[in-house]
């Protein structure tokens, strides 16, 4: 459970910090990489511990969290401010954004995370529960991959020149995996830790991929 809240909020601060682009050193990207991995990494120990099934249920729960998101920032963009008021400029450049960046988070999100939640499943199924380290990595660059190839077209096109479009697709899709890399020694503790705690070590043997199986858990 604490797992699938903090999964969620990570995601929908993602979508919100998605609308600033960040350049540190040189390296052009959004501000969204500084939490959207985590969500990842999330995903790597749920389904790791409990399963593709467990690891869909809360996939799903984070999409309907963009939605919410969406619908709530909609709203209070299309409600008039008061006269008062001096930054209804700058709050509808964020979530006037926001339809466009929960789109393109919807379908990379689903994506991305499903091919993660996949990838570490089946590679358990044939490592034998084994390399747990190499699964999260593998699994997070596919994942990583799917979620920007199909994000940055669909967030910014025609917004930023397409040269720096690729350069951010193939940057932010690196940096992200590199995120996983450097935290890995912790995320192998949190699952040991987990798999001690709960007594769940879940193989996904005869289970159902299907996407849309949500009451299948």
């Amino acid at each position: 459970m604490l797992l699938g809240i903090l999964f969620n909020i990570c995601l929908v601060t993602s979508n919100l910090l998605e609308t600033k682009v960040i350049q540190v050193f040189g390296i052009t990207a959004t501000a969204g990489l500084l939490v959207f991995p985590i969500s990842y990494i999330i995903n790597d120990c749920i389904a790791e511990v409990w399963g593709f099934k467990k690891a869909r249920l809360i996939i799903w729960c984070g999409f309907a969290s963009n939605f919410l998101l969406l619908a709530f920032s909609q709203l209070s963009v299309q409600i008039p401010a008061a006269p008062f008021w001096e930054g209804e400029e700058a709050f509808n450049f964020v979530f006037g954004l926001a339809p466009r960046i929960a789109v393109a988070s919807l379908f990379a999100f689903l994506a991305g995370s499903f091919i993660n939640a996949y990838v570490m499943s089946r590679m358990k199924i044939i490592s034998q529960g084994k390399r747990f380290s190499v699964r999260a990595i593998a699994s997070t660059l596919a994942g990583e991959s799917a979620d920007s190839l199909i994000f940055f077209p669909i967030a910014f096109w025609g917004l930023i020149p397409f040269y720096e479009l690729l350069i951010m697709i193939g940057t932010q899709a690196l940096l992200k995996s590199l995120y996983e890399v450097l935290v890995l020694p912790l995320t192998i503790r949190v699952v040991k830790y987990i798999k001690k705690v709960d007594g769940q070590d879940v193989y996904d043997v005869n289970t159902s991929y299907n996407i849309l199986n949500v009451k299948d858990i």
